[in-house]
This record gives structure tokens, sequence and C-alpha cells, in this order.
């Protein structure tokens, strides 16, 4: 096992790149954007470009370093192969080929829930635990399922992406992936800000939510906090859904801990708590005493799942 190695995390906003050493130390961790103009042509260059960068700057030689782990907003086969990243652009993408090719190190790549929920296990709020379902809620909702220890890809590498479980037939806008009422087109930061806009403009009430332009996801779990009753029956709309899925989730997989991360997770206890509540409100008694945790490596769980996956190789 060589010395170094580099996790990448790529979302529909920002690349997250950590320089580790693969004992587990995080060396340094920085973003740069996400360039999804002309399909996301640039996104693989723009990695490979930083991460020379980040080797010259340190003085040190490829030669040190085991690999890149990658971690992708969509389905992942086992020979590194994108099957449609559609919050990137992406179609079908051989990203281990293409970033080995570009860089000259070994290249694993992984659904970006997936290897969260990887680095979760291993070294954060699942550590310890062997089942464990990981959501992460940012642009998407993505989600990683791990069955005694190993996570659960699929046949084609869309094992975990309940972002797509369809949650309400009567949607009549369709989601990023082409089908309707899409888990992810109201429990994501978009999904929550798109819930919010549609019930301001059904209501007369008085509610501090209409002062934000733009408005946010954490606008609402800010004004959630602050007592807004609108705010507040936004949350329990958006929990209770998102809670109800994950109650059918256990019903299959049966997990010990349910972590939860993503951007939306910064709102805490308020978001975790609402989640748990419905989850236990719809669950099947035998699932009702899973645990909820949020993720303790925040942002850089998917990261440090990257490198899992490299030490794991």
């Amino acid at each position: 096992m060589k010395k170094y190695a580099f996790g990448v995390d790529i979302g529909g906003t920002t690349c997250k790149i950590g320089f580790f050493e693969t004992a587990g130390v995080l060396l340094d961790k920085w973003e740069i954007r996400t360039n999804t103009e002309n399909g996301g042509a640039s996104i693989l260059s723009d990695v490979a470009q930083a991460i020379d960068n980040k080797l010259a700057q340190e003085g040190i030689s490829k030669d040190e370093v085991q690999g890149i782990g990658i971690g992708v907003p969509g389905p992942v086969k086992s020979n590194g192969v994108v099957n449609r990243c559609v919050n990137l652009g992406w179609g079908i993408v051989n990203v281990a080929e293409e970033l080995g090719n570009l860089t000259g190190l070994m290249v694993k790549v992984g659904n970006d829930a997936n290897v969260a929920a990887l680095g979760e296990m291993w070294q954060g709020g699942a550590k310890g635990c062997k089942d464990v379902i990981m959501v992460t809620l940012g642009t998407g909702v993505g989600g990683g399922i791990i069955v005694d220890g190993k996570i659960v890809a699929g046949f084609n590498g869309a094992g975990g992406e309940i972002g797509h479980i369809t949650v309400n037939n009567d949607e009549i806008e369709a989601c990023n992936c082409g089908q309707y009422g899409c888990l992810e087109q109201y429990t994501s930061a978009t999904g929550i800000v798109r819930v919010a806009k549609r019930k301001l403009a059904k209501t007369v009430s008085t509610t501090a939510l209409t002062k934000y332009e733009p408005l946010t996801a954490k606008d609402v779990f800010d004004e959630a906090k602050a007592g807004d009753e609108i705010a507040l029956s936004l949350v329990e709309e958006v929990c209770g859904i998102l809670g109800a899925a994950l109650s059918n989730m256990a019903c299959v997989v049966n997990p010990e801990v349910i972590v939860i991360g993503g951007g939306v997770s910064k709102a805490g206890s308020i978001l975790i708590d609402c989640i748990q509540k419905h989850f236990v409100e719809t669950s099947f008694f035998a699932c009702r005493d899973t645990k909820f945790a949020l993720a303790s490596l925040g942002n850089d769980a998917g990261m440090y799942g990257c490198v899992q996956m490299l030490l794991e190789e």
C-alpha cells in the first residue's frame, strides 16, 4: 500500500477533493467548481488538473500515490462506467478509464451516496455497524445501502438510488431523471424549495419565508427553528415523505442505523427527529427500533469512502 491517495466527491455544484494518507489521515481538502457546461465535458480534466497541481505543490511523485477514488452522482458499474449522471449532464462515461488516462493513476469509481455510506461505516456515524442505510440530501437525493458490511450496488450499479423512488403518482412536473413524483423532487435541497414555493403560492398566512430571495432549504429550516408556522408545516411535510419512504426500505434491508448526510443535514436535530418520528409512525413493528444518526463526517464522508474503496482494492 502506497502512502498517499485522493478521494474525490463530485457533486452538482462543486467537486470536493481530499488528499489522504492511506492510513486514513485527511491531510488537506478543497473544492473546485463542477462545470456542467457542454454535458460536463471538462469535469474530469478539471479534477485531473487539480490533483496534478496538488502533487506539484507538495513535491510528491505519482509513484507514492495509491490512486484516486471518485464518487459520482449516478449509477456505476463494476468496471467504472457511469450510466447517466443527470445532475452533471453525463450520458455513458467510462470514468475510471478517462480519469486514469488523464492522471496516470489507478482510479476506482463508486456512486457518491454509496461511497459516503462506506465512509460513514468506516469512520463516521455508522462506525461499528454492518447494516446501514445512508441518505444524502443535497442537490439531489442519494442513498447508500450496506448489508453485512458490503455495498448493495446491483446489476447496473443502480442499487441505493432511493432518490428516484416514486412517492407521488399525481406529480405533473418531471424529475431530472424523466420520471414523475420521485423522492428527490420533494426532499433534496432544491426539492424542499420547490415544495415551499408551491405552498407559499397557495397560502394567505403571514410567514417570514417571503422575505428570502432566493429562498433556500436552509432558510426553511432556520425559520422552522424560529417557530414560523408555515416553515414548520413544510418541515413536517418533507420529513413525512422521507420518513415513510425509509420505512418502506427498512422492510427490505432492516438496517441497524440510518445515517442522514448531505448539505440539508446541517439543519441538525429538527430534521433528524422529524424524519424518525414519521419513520416510526409508518414502520413495520420489527423495524421501529432502527437508530437514526447524523453523518458525523459531514461533507467529507464521500471522500473518506472513496479512499476506503482503494483500500479494499
